[in-house]
């Protein structure tokens, strides 16, 4: 995988201008989205996530060590891998809790690890996730606001904000990205709505010891209506979203 990722990076640097959107990333980046073995279905949803505007603005590069916290069917641990290289390292997290409600989702962590061998699984509940230190970079991708959702105890984002700060190394960065929903909402549209006012995470995370240092308008989308459901056949995949990026101070 990692030779057929070279040559692709190659011919990345001779990108013609039709294909904007993989020129603006860096050459491993690129590589790592034109790689042959992801999923088709991942490709066909690159056009309106744009993974590698937004793995650029994290500043993912080959070596790294990152996690993918709450991985879901492994869209970035894929893109992820391939970008880190051999000499990096992906942890794709699941949290037990997820797992138990939705056995898929260990089917598909075991379908990501059995293609791309820097992948580390981990399946752990949110309470003690298992993220190892050191880490340069943990993304976590629409699932920030499910640390609110009434099936988990008050306080769990506070407590998972605390692990992701621990395993970081310093300068490392918390990438968060999440539906968003209209400012001052309260914590309860997490489960009616699955949506996160984006001042509530900040508010969370720098409260771990985080400063935020900047902030992305790849995903945002005036359009939507923020009090509907991110789930609703019309709006699915064309909601608001924030991303936010913040260090652990050096």
């Amino acid at each position: 995988m990692y030779r057929r990722a070279i040559g692709v990076a190659l011919a990345a640097l001779t990108l013609s201008s039709s294909n904007l959107a993989l020129a603006a990333v860096p050459a491993p980046l690129a590589a790592a989205l034109a790689d042959s073995a992801r999923p088709a279905t991942d490709v066909a949803r690159d056009a309106a996530r744009h993974p590698g505007e937004i793995l650029s603005f994290a500043g993912i590069k080959p070596g790294d060590r990152v996690a993918d916290f709450m991985m879901g069917s492994g869209y970035f641990t894929r893109i992820l891998s391939a970008a880190v290289g051999p000499k990096g390292q992906v942890y794709g997290y699941q949290s037990a809790e997820f797992i138990a409600y939705r056995a898929a989702y260990a089917a598909e962590q075991a379908a990501v690890a059995a293609d791309y061998k820097n992948v580390t699984l981990i399946a752990q509940p949110l309470s003690a996730a298992g993220l190892p230190e050191g880490l340069d970079l943990v993304l976590t991708v629409q699932n920030y606001h499910d640390m609110h959702l009434k099936a988990f105890p008050a306080g769990t984002a506070g407590s998972v904000n605390q692990q992701v700060f621990k395993a970081l190394k310093p300068g490392g960065i918390y990438l968060v990205i999440d539906h968003a929903a209209a400012a001052g909402a309260p914590l309860s549209v997490a489960d009616s709505l699955h949506r996160i006012d984006a001042a509530i995470v900040k508010q969370e995370v720098e409260a771990a010891g985080f400063k935020l240092v900047g902030e992305d308008k790849t995903l945002a989308l005036s359009a939507d209506d923020h009090s509907l459901n991110v789930f609703l056949p019309a709006i699915r995949g064309k909601t608001d979203q924030f991303i936010l990026k913040f260090q652990k101070p050096k």
